[in-house]
């Protein structure tokens, strides 16, 4: 006895007859706008002949299509039937699949201890914070004094921004950039200045006290 045919096989037939018979209604529109302009053209008998066979290749057309319509809807049955069975075989295989790996993670936690577990999570936090107060103290700053007062620095700060703001109003030199003493100022001619004056107007030159 020969297998019975597959899902796919019924909707592969199925959906070759609503291909054949969608051939033949175009077929029959094709021939039933002969008819109609030859109905536009036409008068008495030969008018009523093209009416006539209008007529036939509209019932012949609406045959088709109905036909059409049962198959497309037995071929939407078959492809509803066809997603079910694959979503069912999915299923099989998504519960299979999760069974196998239920049994490995079961295998795989009698490995772990979970008492172990807890306290290498505690070690670490020991070890973490031991290593916070190890940075911490390293990164203490051993050259500023314990004695300083925030609100005397905070004060000094706001002085130097009015002083600052100050100074930049005037155009004057802040305070903290001018010099404690003058600098003397740069000659600006040679010490035998004079004496060369004196050679100019042959003058004799004084001499100078030892």
């Amino acid at each position: 006895q020969p297998p019975p045919p597959s899902i796919g096989d019924a909707s592969a037939s199925v959906g070759g007859r609503v291909d054949g018979l969608d051939e033949k209604i175009a077929k029959l529109e094709a021939e039933l706008r002969v008819h109609k302009e030859k109905i536009k053209s036409s008068k008495g008998a030969a008018k009523q002949y093209a009416q006539k066979r209008a007529m036939d290749v509209l019932k012949r057309k609406r045959m088709y299509e109905s036909q059409r319509d049962q198959l497309a809807a037995q071929q939407f049955n078959i492809e509803s039937t066809a997603f079910a069975i694959e979503t069912a075989q999915d299923t099989v295989t998504t519960v299979a699949a999760m069974k196998g790996a239920q049994s490995a993670l079961k295998m795989q936690m009698k490995k772990i201890n979970i008492d172990q577990v807890d306290d290498l999570a505690d070690d670490m936090a020991d070890l973490m914070e031991d290593m916070n107060e190890i940075n911490e103290a390293m990164g203490r700053n051993y050259a500023t004094p314990d004695d300083i007062d925030e609100a005397d620095l905070e004060a000094e700060l706001e002085a130097l921004g009015d002083e600052l703001e100050d100074e930049a109003i005037s155009g004057a030199t802040p305070s903290y950039l001018q010099e404690s003493s003058p600098t003397p100022a740069v000659p600006t001619h040679s010490p035998n200045a004079e004496h060369e004056a004196d050679d100019k107007f042959d003058l004799p030159v004084a001499p100078m006290r030892s």
